[in-house]
């Protein structure tokens, strides 16, 4: 390889130790944007290359005499400069893999497919990774201009507080976390028509496929005929099993709902979408804001008040509501109204009269406006445990004999 182009290598590398260091030495993998610099260093070594090839050419123009001196040295500098450069591509490449965060996936062994949900921010895909039947979630950062830089930060913050909490869960009621990236090009859409190339900033985590959608599309279907009481506790069980755990490590979800409950085929519920899920501040002064969905935000989330782990479980109780009535909690009430009425006149969904004892006081206790005397999501679970299914219990429909909320003690399936 000739001077000139060791001199710039050199320089190529000081750039990269310059983009990989921040301020305090650290390395800031999400600064790095590993697909460019490799494409970079390609490009440089591919002139280095051709110098080396024109040089040749140039010495091979020279009288017999001058070229035989040049020859052994060009000879040398050929045959060399390949392996060299290639080497220190490997070098540099491998040194930045170092980098790359331990959720991060090969971009290249993904395969993206058709929409099946859409949300504020991006899209939800059916895909392919490494053969497994994945979904993902596509995240627009939007970085072409149409947001400004503070919103950009923001999403990115984000996206990356998400990835850091799902990525360390294991646990059969939690959906499955195979990996994300940040920024990649190598991200297609594939189509009857071929494949279509996706920006270059989109981001993306991918997830385990489960094919029985939402809990809350579920609900909806059954909202005539309501569901058997066995398969209302099994419901709420699972969501209960998967809170705890959460809350056994530390992960306030905060946005509990049944649209964030998705099925498997067998009908098992999984935890979802940790947009908006942190690590629980140590003191709730820290916990502050509203965030959540309107209808199962709890009192103190509402009013902007220091929250904890407890207003997970005060979701979790109008969530159990929701799965025993196949409803929706205040359908007719504005944002306003439901603010209003929750933190002052402590407004709460009404139980059905039909509604077994041993569910209802669940219900009762985990929406309770006092977040110290909400139970601890194990101790839900030992609840919903105890409670009897083999006698029934279930909502009867409103349009039945003895249907619900007329006020009779009559017990559905």
């Amino acid at each position: 390889m000739c001077p000139h182009g060791f001199l710039q290598l050199r320089k190529r590398s000081n750039f990269y130790d310059k983009m990989k260091e921040g301020n305090d030495g650290f390395v800031r993998a999400d600064q790095i944007d590993l697909k460019s610099l490799d494409e970079q260093l390609e490009r440089h070594l591919s002139r280095v290359w051709t110098m080396d090839k024109n040089k040749r050419s140039e010495d091979s123009n020279l009288p017999p005499s001058a070229a035989g001196a040049a020859v052994p040295t060009t000879t040398t500098s050929l045959h060399a400069s390949k392996p060299t450069s290639m080497a220190a591509a490997t070098a540099v490449t491998a040194a930045l893999t170092k980098d790359r965060r331990e959720w991060e996936i090969d971009p290249s062994n993904l395969v993206i497919k058709g929409v099946i949900a859409r949300g504020t921010f991006g899209t939800v895909h059916r895909g392919v990774y490494d053969g497994l039947d994945v979904a993902v979630k596509l995240l627009d950062w939007g970085e072409e201009g149409h947001r400004t830089e503070a919103e950009i930060a923001s999403l990115r913050a984000d996206f990356t507080q998400e990835v850091a909490v799902w990525h360390k869960l294991d646990h059969p009621n939690v959906t499955k976390f195979i990996g994300a990236t940040m920024g990649s090009s190598d991200l297609h859409i594939q189509t009857e028509n071929g494949q279509i190339n996706m920006p270059k900033n989109i981001c993306c985590v991918v997830v385990e496929y489960l094919p029985g959608g939402a809990l809350k599309s579920y609900l909806i279907k059954n909202r005539r005929r309501k569901l058997a009481f066995k398969v209302v506790v099994q419901l709420a069980l699972d969501m209960a099993r998967g809170l705890s755990y959460l809350h056994s490590q530390k992960i306030v979800h905060r946005d509990v709902k049944t649209e964030n409950m998705l099925l498997d085929k067998t009908r098992t519920v999984k935890i979802a979408d940790f947009g908006v899920a942190r690590v629980e501040a140590s003191n709730p002064n820290d916990m502050t804001g509203e965030t959540g969905t309107l209808g199962y935000m709890a009192p103190e989330v509402l009013n902007g008040n220091p929250y904890n782990r407890k207003c997970d479980v005060y979701s979790f109780g109008i969530c159990l509501w929701e799965i025993y009535c196949c409803d929706m909690p205040y359908p007719d009430l504005s944002f306003s109204e439901v603010t209003s009425a929750v933190v002052r006149q402590n407004l709460r969904p009404e139980i059905p009269r039909c509604c077994p004892g041993a569910l209802a006081n669940i219900m009762k206790r985990c929406w309770d406006a006092n977040p110290d005397k909400r139970p601890e999501m194990d101790e839900v679970v030992s609840l919903l445990e105890a409670v009897d299914t083999t006698k029934g219990g279930g909502m009867i429909p409103p349009d039945q004999q003895g249907g619900c909320l007329c006020f009779r003690r009559t017990r559905g399936p």
